[in-house]
């Protein structure tokens, strides 16, 4: 029997995730990495990527995250995401559509700005995490 400990996922619309778990992967900031049971204490920020969170004896959730920040402390894991959408949410037809309109956007301009490169990542990162 794995070792486990509680996690959240919260977002400004509420609930995504609460319960028990053997280990949780984020994309922070920095890269992506794992907390299991007894992990050192950290606060980090969440960059846009995919969430994977592993319960015991259950199917792996996955989440296209876009921001935030995740606190591990005494085995309680808490992740505040500024948006996070369960891999089975989301249609990808739809997201394909705005992942297409903003590329289109993109070569429209005759520049290119962050906000619209950080639009294109995280309709990226839907269809990638939905495709999972």
């Amino acid at each position: 029997m794995a070792k486990t400990y509680q996690a959240q996922l919260l977002t400004p619309e509420g609930s995504r995730f609460q319960g028990e778990v053997v280990s949780v992967q984020v994309p922070g900031s920095d890269g992506n990495f794992q907390m299991l049971y007894n992990h050192a204490p950290i606060v980090s920020s969440l960059g846009i990527g995919k969430i994977t969170i592993k319960q015991e004896g259950a199917e792996e959730l996955n989440f296209a995250v876009s921001g935030g920040f995740v606190e591990m402390s005494k085995n309680e894991l808490t992740i505040l995401a500024e948006k996070a959408e369960k891999s089975t949410d989301i249609d990808i037809e739809e997201a394909e559509r705005l992942r297409d309109a903003i590329k289109e956007r993109i070569e429209a301009l005759d520049y290119r700005t962050r906000e619209i490169e950080t639009e294109l990542e995280v309709a990226e990162n839907r269809l990638k995490v939905a495709e999972s």
